[in-house]
C-alpha cells in the first residue's frame, strides 16, 4: 500500500475515533467533477434550471447540503450519470479512473468530511481492467469500499466476472459494495444471497436494501425479501437510501428487535444527488423520534415494547453504526497490508 493511501486511512481513522460518539454520516452520496462533464451533459447541467434525474453535483455542493442537513461526514463515490461510456473498454476505464480520482482528491481537500469509496465495472471496462481498477483503488488510493452497479451496467450480480471482482476486493482486504434495488432484474435478493454466502465471514455492503429506482409496487416484495435475507446473513450490511420511508421504518423496527449484531447493520443515506440530503436526514430524525415515542406509534410491536428505541439507538443509525463499520474495516485493511509488507 502506498504512503499516500496509508496517510489517508490513518487520517480518517483518527478522525472517526476522536468523534465517534457525535457523528452523523450519510452513507451514500455521489460527487462529480463538473469540469469534466461532456458537451451534451454539460449543456444540460447549465441550461436546465430544475432538477433532472442524476443531475451531478460537486464535492463542494455536497458540503453545502451536509451543513444544511446537519451531516458531519458522507461516504462519496462517483456518479454514473456523469461518467460517460462509449464502446471502448480502455476509454471507459480511463473515464472511471478519473471519476474515482476526483473522489479521492475531494477527501484530501476536505479532511474529516468525506469517506472516499471506489467504483469498478467488469462489463463496461472488461474484467481485466475492473480487477486493475480495484487493485489501484485499494492499494494506491486507500479506498476501503469498492462498488459495482449491475443495474446501471446491466449484468447479473452473481455472474462469474462479478464474483471474480468480489474475490479480488476481499483478497485485498476491502469491502465489496453493490447497488441492490428492484429497479432492474440484475440484482434480485437471491443473487445477493449467493454473493454473501461466498464470503460468509466478510462484510458485503448492499445499497438501497431492495429499493433503488423501482416503483413502490415493484419494490414491495424485494424490500421484504431483503429484510428477511439480512436477518439471516449478518455479514450483509444495508444502506437505507432510495427506498420507501415506510419500508425503512419497518427495517429499523425489525433490526432493533433482532438485537446483536443486526441492530448495527443498517446505515442511513440520501443517495445524493438522486435524493436530497436535508430531506432524508430530516426524515430519519423525525422517524427515529417517533420510534422513541413508542406509546403513540402506529406499530403495535413498538407500542408494546417501551424503550425499544433509545437516543443511543437513534445515534447509532444516524452515524455511529457506519463509523464503527468503517473503523473496523480500516483496521482490518491496515492489518492485512502490514502482514503482506512483512512477508
Amino acid at each position: 500500500m502506498t504512503p499516500a493511501a496509508l496517510s489517508l486511512i490513518h487520517s480518517l481513522t483518527r478522525h472517526l475515533e476522536a468523534n465517534l460518539d457525535r457523528l452523523v454520516i450519510d452513507a451514500d452520496a455521489h460527487a462529480s467533477d463538473l469540469s469534466k462533464l461532456d458537451g451534451a451533459l454539460r449543456e444540460r447541467y447549465i441550461s436546465t434550471p430544475g432538477y433532472y434525474f442524476g443531475r451531478p453535483v460537486s464535492a463542494e455542493d455536497l458540503l453545502m447540503e451536509m451543513d444544511q442537513a446537519g451531516v458531519d461526514m458522507a461516504l462519496i463515490w462517483q456518479n454514473p450519470a456523469a461518467t460517460v461510456y462509449g464502446g471502448d473498454p480502455e476509454a471507459n476505464t480511463q473515464a472511471l479512473l478519473e471519476a474515482n480520482t476526483y473522489v479521492r482528491d475531494a477527501a484530501l481537500r476536505y479532511p474529516g468530511r468525506f469517506i472516499p469509496a471506489g467504483w469498478t465495472d467488469p462489463k463496461g471496462c472488461g474484467l481485466a481492467n475492473a480487477l486493475r481498477i480495484t487493485g489501484r483503488l485499494v492499494s494506491e488510493y486507500g479506498f476501503l469500499i469498492v462498488k459495482m452497479n449491475p443495474a446501471q451496467n446491466r449484468y447479473p450480480m452473481d455472474s462469474p466476472e462479478v464474483l471474480a471482482v468480489v474475490d479480488r476486493i476481499v483478497e485485498l482486504g476491502a469491502i465489496p459494495a453493490f447497488h441492490f434495488g428492484a429497479d432492474t432484474p440484475f440484482t434480485p435478493p437471491e443473487c445477493l444471497d449467493r454473493v454473501a454466502a461466498r464470503h460468509p465471514g466478510w462484510p458485503i455492503l448492499a445499497v438501497h436494501m431492495g429499493g433503488g429506482g423501482a416503483s413502490y409496487s415493484r419494490a414491495e416484495e424485494p424490500c421484504i425479501q431483503a429484510r428477511e435475507l439480512g436477518l439471516r446473513r449478518p455479514n450483509i450490511r444495508y444502506v437505507l437510501s432510495a427506498k420507501r420511508d415506510t419500508h425503512m421504518e419497518s427495517d429499523l423496527i425489525a433490526y432493533q428487535f433482532a438485537g446483536e449484531p443486526f441492530r448495527h447493520n443498517l446505515f442511513c443515506g440520501s443517495d445524493a444527488p438522486y435524493g436530497r440530503m436535508a430531506w432524508n436526514f430530516g426524515g430519519f430524525r423525525a422517524m427515529l423520534a417517533g420510534l422513541m415515542d413508542g406509546v403513540r406509534h402506529t406499530d403495535q410491536r413498538v407500542r408494546s415494547s417501551p424503550g425499544l428505541f433509545t437516543p443511543e439507538a437513534a445515534a447509532n443509525y444516524l452515524g455511529r453504526n457506519f463509523a464503527r463499520f468503517v473503523l473496523d474495516g480500516y483496521r482490518r485493511l491496515l492489518a492485512i497490508h502490514s502482514e503482506a509488507a512483512a512477508v
